[in-house]
């Protein structure tokens, strides 16, 4: 085809334009820069796993540790809990100063007595708690009677302020007619704790023939702490 005059200056002019543009956008070359670069290194993989480490998110630690939970705050013993905090994450572990301890006599048996002791957060903080107490009776004699785990599997719980945890001692109840071994007071050290606390003995006496649980046939058996909801009966 062959152009007219007209055409051709019009052609020309069109690509004059377009060279202008062309430069006009380039400036200092940033602009000409592929749409999406940028932004893909601010909210790529590098500055969200940051985050997400620091827990500011709890997307990375609320989910990926692999440990279960049964959506109360509580997960398999050994794992980590986050996202149950205010900021994504528990405050630490539960100190013998934030709790508030005491016991209550829970026997029903004739046979088997249950003291159970309560472990309520007054720290203004959630703590996380887990595992078994450190626990040893004082007799009024001032002796001391050991007590052994039970085979209970241990969960971590997270208390927020003003839930509170428990744990049962089991123990043989004296049914002989006599004054038995009368105990006075329970020392109790929270998991993780070195600082123990020291409550009074709610429940009766322990049978006069060795009431220790390393000889006892019928042993001193402490269970592992768990929300109050959830703990055990005996």
């Amino acid at each position: 085809m062959k152009l007219t005059h007209t055409s051709a200056t019009l052609l020309a002019g069109l690509t004059l334009v377009s060279a202008l543009t062309l430069t006009a956008c380039s400036g200092d070359g940033t602009a000409a820069a592929p749409a999406g670069s940028s932004s893909s290194t601010s909210t790529g993989g590098n500055s969200g796993s940051g985050d997400s480490d620091k827990g500011s998110s709890g997307s990375s630690k609320g989910s990926g540790s692999g440990n279960s939970s049964d959506g109360n705050g509580r997960a398999s013993d050994g794992g980590t809990l986050a996202g149950t905090g205010s900021n994504g994450q528990s405050g630490g572990i539960c100190r013998s100063d934030e709790l508030e301890i005491s016991a209550v006599d829970n026997t029903i048996d004739k046979e088997e007595g249950v003291v159970t002791v309560q472990f309520k957060n007054g720290g203004g903080r959630d703590c996380t708690i887990s595992g078994f107490a450190g626990v040893d009776l004082k007799t009024a004699s001032g002796d001391t009677v050991s007590a052994e785990r039970n085979d209970d599997k241990p969960l971590r719980d997270v208390l927020k302020d003003g839930e509170s945890a428990a744990f049962n001692i089991t123990f043989p109840v004296n049914n002989t007619g006599g004054s038995g071994v009368r105990v006075a007071k329970i020392l109790v050290t929270p998991p993780n704790e070195t600082k123990t606390v020291t409550i009074a003995w709610p429940a009766g006496s322990l049978p006069a023939d060795n009431p220790d649980s390393q000889s006892a046939s019928r042993p001193i058996r402490i269970s592992p702490l768990g929300k109050v909801s959830d703990s055990p009966a005996g």
